[in-house]
């Protein structure tokens, strides 16, 4: 049977399992990317596998999240992560070197491989021919120890784009709008898109990396490209011609669905508050004000990105940016900054009156440039859920550098189209690009290796324990959540918050904040609890601080209509179960406070029922809940979470074990006197302050309360 480019690289990779859609299968994975955001928790849980170094070809650390270094946390971290990347194996990409996914299709992405990122956006890599996954945390950290990952096979779904874009006005940004708007942000949950046809190849791959980035947005397992002669070029540009391969579909391929785009039918497309399927026509909201603009992140932060807004500034008679307008403009890494500061492009958005940004991910996660209250904001990213820029009420329009660039004369978004022909841009120099990878720092040798010591500041913790999962579950609804609540709901976004990824007692304190103010004060009072939410729940984010927050308030279960793929595995994986209506209206019973009973959840779980059982003490109303475990989850949450679970399968002995796990505790009592639990925010009296933060952690960034 002809088989897809992305059935070939599973089948390559499979190490158990059948390729039937839905089924349990399990891949081995050559490639593994963590950023700072995630990378601290999963090496630390990394450490509890007692493996000495790790086993993949190849895992790259980057620091392009937690920069802002506002006080000592973030620095603490970014120390700790490149001793823990120098111990343990990984290469490290230090600060201001560029974000991590343009950095690793650069300079690490393969054609025909897997890889495993802890980051939703790792999809990116698929522009390149791989097969790249976003996870949480601890699945990479399984992964680096030498486990294969564990995963529902994914349906395929052909996106066959024919015809050729109208650029510069549209774009590729507009090719991934059209998607979302067409199959929603929960539209391809375990789904893998795989590009076809001759607009494939009118393509380059900057832009193939910004369809692939989003794909992620639509809930996809991984967007894939079959490389072609516009890759391996890019690759010799890159000083890789030895990393490309000749693979793609076989003729007659057959796939689960097809889904045909014409690029010459697409026009200017922008995403409306407040989630990026919320897409329009770019005419339906011309003229709307707006108070910034951003370009830049990990889409959309290429030369071609940079250099057309430069020229749109520059063609205007040296027009500035509109004065009523802040705007900013952010490289996606080291090499595109050397470019577009050798064409001159640099000088013609510097000139023209843009904040000229480092190569992080910066007002994308909220790490700075927040618009002001009640103002648009218009931005070439790739989410806009509530609050992510960092302003909780704020108004964020996604679009692509051509929409973004004609906006900046005016201060509202305009449409592309009613600006005649584009400008000239600035050529990118002819020479091959800047590529030094001086900045990405080799792992020791063995011998060396084991002479490293971790070093651990006082905001970081130890991740929270596993503990069995009882007879019985039994406690009172704490939340009740709507559709679509986002990972960036549960654990947010922006310079306040992140800094405390290494604690998770002290992020927990800003778990629902702006969506329940009194969530964390009920977990208290009541020690454990249950949330009930509507569709989609967990969309967005990899971010396993989104389970790990709850599981340390005294989170029991999830019970939801739906959930989005990554998150459903994250709460699995710490322990967590997370159960579905099986009849959606269900969901209108729950009320806060209620207490619902599982009680027999443990024997339902060991016999393989499909169905749990539940009851709503007040009242004594009975009503069905489902589940899709499998085999092997259902083994992790009886055992309480993965790291249990392998540690009972390999007989590796209790919670402690592991040479990391005891160094790891025996540092933090050397430094803490004991200080890692409940608020503390910070080890040492002369951080008390941040103790403080932590207690009266209703306040917001810029004043805001809950």
């Amino acid at each position: 049977m002809p088989l897809s480019l992305t059935h070939q690289i599973l089948k390559d990779h499979l190490a158990a399992g059948e390729l039937r859609p839905g089924s349990p299968i399990s891949i081995h994975m050559d490639q593994a990317l963590l950023q700072d955001a995630t990378g601290t928790m999963a090496l630390m849980q990394f450490e509890e596998l007692g493996v000495p170094r790790i086993k993949v070809e190849r895992a790259v650390q980057y620091v392009d999240h937690n920069v802002v270094q506002l006080d000592y946390k973030n620095a603490d971290d970014h120390r700790m992560l490149q001793a823990l990347a120098r111990k343990y194996g990984l290469h490290f990409s230090r600060p201001g070197n560029g974000i991590s996914h343009y950095v690793h299709m650069e300079r690490f992405g393969k054609p025909g491989q897997t890889m495993l990122g802890a980051d939703s956006h790792t999809t990116q890599a698929g522009c390149l021919g791989m097969l790249a996954i976003g996870a949480g945390g601890l699945d990479v950290a399984v992964v680096l120890g030498g486990h294969p990952y564990e995963i529902a096979s994914p349906e395929v779904v052909e996106v066959h784009l024919s015809g050729t874009l109208d650029r510069p006005w549209v774009q590729a940004k507009d090719i991934i709008l059209e998607l979302l708007r067409r199959v929603r942000a929960s539209g391809g949950k375990n789904k893998v898109f795989e590009f076809t046809g001759p607009g494939t190849a009118d393509l380059s791959v900057p832009e193939r990396a910004t369809i692939a980035n989003m794909v992620a947005d639509l809930g996809g397992t991984a967007g894939v490209f079959p490389p072609d002669e516009t890759t391996r070029s890019w690759l010799e540009r890159q000083d890789r011609a030895g990393d490309f391969a000749e693979v793609g579909p076989d003729h007659g391929a057959e796939y689960d669905e097809r889904i045909e785009i014409d690029l010459g039918a697409l026009g200017p497309l922008v995403a409306k508050p407040h989630n990026p399927d919320n897409v329009v026509g770019v005419e339906e909201v011309a003229g709307t004000e707006i108070a910034q603009v951003c370009i830049g992140s990990s889409v959309n932060s290429g030369y071609n990105d940079l250099a057309l807004p430069g020229a749109v500034l520059a063609d205007r008679g040296g027009q500035i940016v509109n004065p009523r307008l802040a705007a900013t403009a952010t490289p996606g890494s080291r090499q595109i900054l050397a470019a577009i500061a050798e064409s001159g492009v640099y000088r013609q958005l510097s000139d023209g009156g843009v904040r000229m940004l480092e190569p992080v991910c910066g007002p994308c996660v909220g790490m700075g440039q927040a618009p002001p209250s009640d103002a648009n904001s218009l931005r070439t990213f790739n989410r806009n859920f509530p609050g992510r820029s960092g302003t909780p009420e704020d108004s964020v329009f996604l679009c692509s550098p051509a929409v973004a660039a004609v906006s900046l004369l005016t201060g509202r978004i305009e449409d592309p189209r009613q600006y005649g022909d584009a400008p000239e841009l600035l050529p990118m120099p002819e020479l091959r690009p800047y590529v030094d990878d001086v900045h990405i720092f080799a792992p020791a040798d063995d011998a060396e290796a084991e002479r490293i010591e971790i070093p651990r500041g006082p905001n970081i913790k130890r991740p929270p324990e596993h503990r069995p999962l009882g007879d019985a579950l039994e406690a009172r609804i704490a939340t009740v959540q709507p559709d679509d609540i986002s990972t960036g709901d549960l654990a947010p976004d922006g310079v306040e918050v992140m800094a405390y990824r290494s604690n998770v007692p002290a992020i927990a304190e800003f778990t629902l904040r702006h969506r329940d103010p009194e969530f964390r004060r009920r977990l208290k009072e009541w020690g454990s609890g249950f949330i009930v939410a509507g569709e989609n729940y967990g969309q967005g984010s990899s971010r396993e601080h989104a389970a790990l927050a709850p599981l340390h308030l005294g989170v029991k279960a999830v019970i939801a209509k739906s959930f989005a793929r990554i998150h459903r595995r994250n709460l699995i994986a710490q322990g967590i179960v997370a159960l579905t209506f099986d009849d959606p209206s269900d969901y209108d019973r729950a009320e806060v406070g209620q207490t619902w009973q599982l009680r027999e959840l443990r024997h339902e779980l060991e016999q393989g029922a499909e169905t749990i059982a539940a009851r709503i003490e007040e009242g004594g109303q009975e009503l069905v809940l489902r589940h899709d475990f499998s085999e092997s989850e259902r083994a992790i949450l009886l055992a309480g979470g993965l790291l249990s679970h392998l540690r009972e399968s390999e007989g590796t002995g209790g919670a402690d074990s592991g040479a990391g796990r005891a160094e790891q505790r025996d540092a933090g009592e050397r430094a803490h006197d004991g200080g890692g639990g409940g608020d503390s925010g910070g080890g040492d009296g002369g951080r008390r302050e941040d103790e403080g933060l932590i207690r009266e952690a209703g306040q917001g960034v810029g004043g805001h309360h809950e």
